[in-house]
């Protein structure tokens, strides 16, 4: 059998067809490494046709820092500040992918006041993050104003992290055995008037952005992912949930306390942009609601069940595990043998840099305009492609 590999000069570079009265010349734009819409440093090789698009070629690597690579030379403790790099929009679910993987692998034990912080803030994260990537995505469509708005709600969320965490983006809080420390008195008292101010201004968005006519124009019916092409590419998150498949590692797979909490998985219908923006934005309603059980009950205890100077020993062998991140699932593979305390091998399983490849089939046949929509209906953070 035969294989033949296609390099990206060979793909943008093809050799002359032959001379036909109906025949259009087709070209090439770089979309990034430095764009606007790239929300950080990546290129799309963009195959056109005047203003329709042939083909998409996503071009990644430009901000790869070899972050797997340096977790091999770290302690299964001090790893943990590397996945808050990644997708730093999630990085307090990052951390608690990692660390869960290492407590499942190691055997480590938490207890109910770890589990319910711990989901909380996810939680809490993933508001801000879905208020992030509405702001940004009325800016990407020409309107400035919401990216003002998101940043005013990401930001009284922050506070909250800054007072228990003391960073508002790279955080490094969630750690094997337990919390970095134990959340701040107010925690709860500001959790709370936090979550009251957030739901009214979810409705005003419906107001200012979700029912604009020009804005459903550029999302309805445009980059429509069929369910069957979302599985076959691997898209997790809201990516895959607008396609009408409801996979929630919160509700098929329950960790932390998630169990315990009542609240709906919001799926679409066609899996066209329209479908990605309104999963999102109920699912922060349902993030709201998950918050409103746990705020009132967080039980008591130690905010860890491990010393910090305690040495971690994880069996050797391949270890698994997984959680639901705001853009979708994140794996992380963990081989332990041949270093006592270091990961032999670490690898993410990154929800980002599958929703990337979507763009190649949800572009092809619509305007180079629409790329801008597509893209920013994905919620791609180019660092977690990267890594």
């Amino acid at each position: 059998m035969t294989v033949n590999v296609k390099t990206l000069n060979d793909i943008i570079a093809p050799p002359g067809a032959a001379a036909s009265a109906l025949a259009t010349e087709e070209y090439f734009v770089n979309m990034g490494p430095q764009h606007p819409i790239a929300h950080g440093s990546l290129r799309l090789v963009v195959r056109l046709d005047g203003e329709t698009v042939r083909e998409v070629i996503p071009v990644p690597g430009f901000v790869h820092r070899g972050i797997e690579k340096m977790a091999e030379h770290l302690s299964w403790r001090q790893l943990i500040h590397l996945t808050d790099r990644t997708d730093y929009l999630s990085a307090l679910m990052n951390n608690w992918a990692v660390a869960r993987t290492i407590e499942q692998a190691a055997g480590l034990a938490t207890n109910d006041r770890i589990e319910t912080v711990r989901t909380i803030v996810a939680e809490l994260q993933r508001l801000q993050s879905h208020a992030l990537w509405w702001g940004v995505l009325g800016m990407d469509l020409g309107a400035f104003t919401p990216f003002l708005y998101g940043f005013r709600e990401r930001e009284v969320i922050s506070e909250i992290f800054e007072d228990t965490i003391g960073a508002r983006l790279t955080m490094n809080y969630i750690q094997p055995g337990g919390l970095m420390y134990d959340i701040h008195p107010d925690f709860a008292q500001k959790t709370k008037r936090v979550l009251a101010y957030l739901k009214p201004k979810i409705d005003e968005y419906g107001t200012l952005l979700s029912g604009n006519v020009i804005l459903q124009e550029r999302l309805r019916n445009i980059g429509v992912l069929p369910a069957a092409r979302a599985i076959a590419l691997g898209c997790t998150g809201p990516v895959l949930r607008a396609s009408g498949v409801p996979c929630d590692l919160r509700k098929v797979e329950p960790y932390g306390v998630y169990a315990s909490a009542e609240f709906d998985v919001p799926v679409g219908s066609k899996g066209d942009c329209w479908d990605r923006y309104c999963v999102r934005i109920e699912e922060m309603r349902q993030s709201i609601r998950i918050v409103e059980q746990l705020i009132d009950h967080i039980p008591e205890g130690p905010h860890t069940t491990v010393k910090f100077g305690a040495r971690i020993k994880v069996p050797e062998g391949i270890h698994y595990g997984q959680i639901e991140t705001a853009r979708g699932i994140l794996g992380v593979t963990i081989v332990a043998g041949g270093k006592a305390d270091a990961p032999y091998r670490l690898h993410f399983r990154s929800p980002n840099f599958n929703n990337l490849w979507a763009v190649t089939e949800l572009a092809r046949g619509w305007r180079i305009a629409d790329i801008i929509a597509i893209q920013s209906t994905l919620d791609l953070v180019v660092p977690d492609i990267d890594r």
